[in-house]
């Protein structure tokens, strides 16, 4: 039997699929008698399914080799596409946490949309949303992965456009299809010409080529930045950030996958192309710069935010740059354990913040306040799933926080300093949002909030305990350092950052009065990091104006003068013909008079023509 669930593994993505494909009936209004409900169910049961499968293949993969599939798709002269699959402890792991994770956010949106008139159209959405995630697990194929990430792009855009019916979202939706379109395109020019080059866009024969490539460096440098722009947008990184952001006007369930998962999935890439990205070391210079400016400035921003979503999302891109940063040092076994702690922690807290969002409906950490007394569950999944994303022994982010450091002291100590500051901050700023959602006295909106049901209770209990126990697992799969190989020097400053982070954000002082500072210089600091260091109107006055000059410049030409030649020669035919309709006399001697002028004046002017050639002085 657990070689029959071996063998067909690479089938989990399919069962997602299925379900998605299964919901479309009630997605686009065929059934309408039952409701949306039945198509609610029918994805959860494939998901279910596609869990339990890739469950019982991990439980025995430990002692397996690592397995690939190749399935030929196209094949014509030298052209070979083929989609190679990958079946290894990482791979069928990776699927694990998808299909649980998407499980549980599933559960969780059957409460927060239970009122929803398309609930059908966001679980149908949802189910491709996992199947491109898990096949995108076990890829083992750059030609394959790219496909399946056009897919998570097109996905993000309908997820975070599913309340078209407003302005903002529509805008939202269409900033993050074009930010990401950017960083896609440049993927796919690379992909056509690792094709070209390598021969092969299977991962396990581009790692082979890349060991004997020999590539100039400026063609070796801009193969590596094009495969590190399609992740780059993926992750929501410096410049190409600003999509995360807006994305949080979709809805909650689907921010709880997108801060999760999503943005992982292009990390995840990123971490299998680290073999090809060493032909460059320009290309890693430039990772370590991408990651250590998003890593700081998202953080900074973050504690400046007054909604609660965005509060928390810009500290996924903060540690989506710490991923790049470690792939830019060759860290991958400490991006992957960063993937796998972060994942679980953020998903924890998008879920307890859409339980206040759900009770409170509002987003403004202005309004809120005393909530920890009326909503016991959701406050605990907070407090958890913060420890969970600082330095806090023994939860995992501790674990690999300082699997991060280990080594690198000597190495790149600054890489230290990153770390302190991102710890130290993303501390501050949960326990900042704590304070005004949790803490304090209650104000208007939530003086009678209650706790959520239990189908958004149920995945919040789950996760908070599976938190908890990240930390046993990852000692049963041997991912935990010895104790006699622990920095504790690194290990005293870390937990040190996480403290001074708690303490200051405990006791600066938080005035529900008003947003902003009445101290110049304060309020200052807060609009920069508030409106995010005005990326967005430097973007409006540079790029933006520039493509907008450019098409009004293109505009014009097209119409005053390729509109506007086509028109004069038409112009000319009209005004001919009507010149030429008073010579109708309907004498035959009148028309020969006309062609004998006409012809006359040909002549006339061929032989002046004629004339001046005969005066040059070739």
């Amino acid at each position: 039997m657990s070689e029959f669930l071996f063998a067909t593994s690479w089938c989990v993505p399919f069962y997602s699929l299925i379900g998605a494909i299964l919901t479309l009936p009630w997605g686009i209004g065929i059934v309408r008698r039952t409701g949306p409900r039945p198509a609610a169910y029918l994805n959860l049961l494939t998901t279910l399914l596609a869990f339990a499968h890739s469950s019982l293949v991990f439980k025995d993969i430990w002692s397996r080799e690592p397995e690939n599939l190749v399935i030929t798709w196209f094949q014509a002269a030298d052209l070979n596409l083929s989609f190679a699959l990958e079946l290894s402890s990482i791979s069928i792991g990776a699927t694990v946490l998808i299909t649980i994770l998407s499980l549980l956010a599933q559960i969780y949106a059957l409460g927060y949309m239970e009122k929803d008139w398309s609930l059908a159209r966001f679980f149908a959405l949802i189910g491709f949303f996992e199947a491109a995630l898990s096949g995108l697990a076990i890829s083992d194929s750059l030609f394959l992965s790219y496909a399946l990430l056009e897919v998570l792009t097109l996905s993000t855009y309908l997820l975070v456009g599913f309340w078209y019916a407003q302005p903002l979202v529509v805008t939202a939706a269409r900033d993050a299809f074009w930010t990401k379109r950017v960083g896609d395109l440049l993927l796919l020019m690379t992909v056509v010409t690792l094709s070209t080059l390598a021969g092969s866009l299977n991962f396990s024969d581009l790692y082979e080529w890349a060991q004997t490539a020999n590539l100039d460096q400026l063609t070796a440098a801009l193969l590596c930045l094009g495969l590190i722009a399609g992740p780059a947008g993926k992750c929501a990184q410096f410049p190409l950030h600003m999509w995360l952001d807006e994305a949080m006007e979709g809805p909650n369930p689907a921010s709880v996958m997108r801060n999760s998962l999503v943005v992982a999935g292009g990390a995840y890439l990123l971490y299998k192309l680290q073999p090809v990205l060493t032909l460059s070391p320009i290309a890693l210079n430039v990772l370590i710069v991408i990651g250590g400016v998003t890593a700081v400035g998202a953080t900074l921003v973050s504690i400046a935010q007054t909604d609660i979503k965005r509060a928390l999302s810009h500290s996924t891109s903060a540690y989506m740059g710490l991923v790049f940063l470690a792939v830019g040092l060759e860290q991958g076994g400490v991006a992957l354990m960063l993937l796998l702690t972060h994942a679980i922690a953020k998903a924890l807290l998008f879920m307890s913040s859409g339980s206040v969002i759900f009770t409170t409906h509002s987003q403004d950490l202005t309004e809120m306040g005393g909530l920890w007394s009326r909503m016991p569950a959701t406050t605990t999944a907070y407090v958890v799933g913060a420890a969970g994303m600082v330095t806090l022994l023994p939860l995992g982010s501790f674990w690999a926080m300082l699997a991060w450091a280990d080594g690198l002291v000597k190495v790149s100590p600054w890489v230290i300093g990153v770390l302190i500051v991102v710890n130290g901050l993303t501390a501050l700023n949960l326990t900042r949002v704590f304070r005004l959602v949790f803490w304090g006295e209650p104000q208007q909106k939530t003086r009678r909030a209650p706790e959520v049901g239990w189908q958004m209770a149920f995945p919040m209990v789950s996760l908070t305990i599976l938190t908890l126990l990240l930390p046993l697992m990852l000692q049963q799969w041997y991912l935990l350092p010895t104790w006699e190989s622990i920095d504790w020097y690194v290990v005293l400053v870390l937990v040190s950052s996480t403290v001074a982070g708690v303490v200051i954000g405990s006791t600066i002082h938080l005035h529900k009065a008003w947003s902003r500072s009445r101290v110049l210089a304060w309020r200052f600091i807060q609009d920069l990091l508030g409106y995010d260091f005005y990326i967005d109107r430097i973007y409006r006055l540079t790029v933006v104006s520039a493509v907008s000059l450019l098409s009004k410049i293109s505009a014009w030409s097209d119409r005053y003068l390729v509109d506007g030649l086509v028109n004069l020669v038409g112009f000319a035919a009209i005004l001919g013909g009507q010149s030429l309709k008073y010579s109708i006399s309907g004498q035959s001697q009148g028309y020969m008079l006309t062609i004998l002028a006409v012809v006359s004046a040909l002549g006339f002017f061929i032989s002046w023509s004629l004339g001046l050639l005969d005066k040059l002085p070739f």
